[in-house]
């Protein structure tokens, strides 16, 4: 699952823009230090029965070479969450859902992330995003690696496709720091359960996208998570969404 996950064929943030939205416009930079390709935004309409006005963000992989390195393999540096909360605040302006597309190994670990505070950057977009006055659904697409896809999936409903994975760490990782050999990412990745059955199992998302007819399945579950949260006050939301991700790690 986790070499599908990472399958370079897989579809990228602008191939579901493209197959689920119609008039997407763009919007560019945090408006502080650059515009980083690696997440993407702006605001488009989804079509369905219902047709609704959002707002789209998600990590852009890239689908050629060229791509892959103007947007550096999806690793968001602190601009791109700074951007992806720039947008949203417009999305709660005006009262326009949002929907997230996770795809990412990861934050970007360079130094440059760092000296401009990659770690500040998703910690406060974990808390923005967890109070975000308007509806916000969270599809992972391919892989949702640590604190880089947490920044942007706190959500209301957590959507995953049935070969993505969610992980705190990669398998190469933590086979790396629990027996010093990356040879045993395969084991690693059986204990991390981070494939979607898994991970609704325990109640980390809320539904699994099938990906025979993807496109047309993933429609009509976005469509139905945001007309169910449509009929939500903006204080009802904001509860249940709190009360979602502090059950999330309490077991019996």
């Amino acid at each position: 699952r986790v070499k599908i996950a990472r399958d370079a064929k897989r579809p990228h943030i602008f191939d579901f823009i493209k197959a689920l939205c119609s008039d997407f416009e763009e919007l560019h930079g945090d408006r502080l230090v650059n515009d980083d390709r690696a997440l993407v935004g702006g605001f488009a309409t989804i079509e369905g029965k219902d047709a609704f006005r959002i707002l789209v963000l998600g990590h852009n992989k890239g689908a050629t070479v060229e791509e892959n390195m103007a947007s550096n393999f999806g690793m968001a540096n602190p601009d791109g969450y700074r951007k992806a909360m720039r947008l949203a605040k417009l999305a709660e302006k005006f009262h326009v859902p949002v929907v997230t597309f996770v795809d990412t190994p990861g934050a970007y670990p360079g130094d440059t992330a760092e000296a401009r505070g990659q770690a500040e950057a998703i910690a406060k977009s974990l808390e923005f995003f967890a109070g975000l006055k308007t509806p916000v659904v969270v599809v992972i697409t391919g892989e949702g690696g640590s604190g880089g896809a947490l920044a942007i999936a706190v959500g209301d409903r957590i959507l995953m496709l049935e070969n993505a994975v969610y992980s705190v760490i990669s398998p190469e990782g933590c086979a790396g720091i629990l027996w010093r050999d990356g040879a045993k990412a395969p084991e690693a990745a059986e204990a991390l359960k981070i494939t979607a059955p898994a991970l609704e199992k325990l109640g980390a998302i809320d539904a699994i996208i099938p990906e025979k007819n993807l496109m047309a399945n993933l429609k009509k579950a976005i469509v139905s998570a945001l007309k169910e949260l449509k009929k939500l006050s903006v204080d009802e939301l904001l509860d249940k969404r709190y009360a979602k991700f502090t059950e999330m790690g309490r077991f019996k």
